[in-house]
């Protein structure tokens, strides 16, 4: 699974960067989208087991194949609208259709706040719920609805906020510490060349 996983969601990647988890909607949506398509193609091989005649197999062929298509249509609708936490950010994956998808990049130093809710019977049962993430920038909110477990979702994303945020502020730190032994240096230099003068 985490070679399928790779293989469809590298491409939104930088190229130092890793998935620590990918969120995808709870699995019993899967099989809600699933149940139509599943259910088309085994009519259409019932129907044939009923009337086993050769203008039946040719509709049932035609059948059988568009209902794979389908299928597959709705299973990558659900499969490929998921969200990857990455050690940098989270990147919103959405696949409208087989030629339009998109994705909204959130690194960790925009984000100003993690929420989730769960609501309804059914929700807390199964545990699933909406976790959103507001960013700085815009005050706007980037939510995922029906995702199973969404309080662990969220501390997976402020722990990898606050990797990434110390991170950074150690390399910022080491920044400015070089940049300060240039300026002493170079001043340290100046002062040689006045006193040999």
């Amino acid at each position: 699974m985490q070679r399928f996983n790779n293989w469809l969601f590298n491409r939104h990647l930088d190229d130092d960067e890793r998935i620590t988890l990918y969120v995808h909607k709870h699995w019993l949506l899967g099989v809600k989208v699933l149940f139509w398509p599943t259910f088309a193609f085994l009519a259409g091989w019932f129907f044939l087991y009923a009337a086993p005649i050769r203008p039946v197999l040719l509709i049932c062929t035609l059948w059988s194949i568009g209902s794979i298509v389908w299928w597959i249509r709705n299973f990558l609708d659900y499969y490929l609208d998921a969200w990857l936490i990455t050690d940098h950010g989270i990147i919103d994956v959405q696949w409208f259709g087989w030629f339009h998808r998109s994705s909204t990049r959130i690194l960790y130093s925009d984000v100003q706040g993690v929420s989730y809710e769960i609501k309804g019977i059914a929700a807390t049962f199964l545990r699933y719920g909406t976790i959103a993430v507001e960013k700085i920038s815009t005050g706007s909110a980037v939510s995922l609805e029906k995702v199973p477990h969404p309080r662990a979702i969220e501390a997976e994303i402020l722990k990898n906020m606050e990797n990434y945020l110390h991170s950074k502020n150690l390399k910022d730190a080491k920044r400015v510490q070089d940049i300060l032994a240039n300026v002493i240096s170079r001043e340290l230099s100046l002062e040689d060349m006045k006193g040999k003068h």
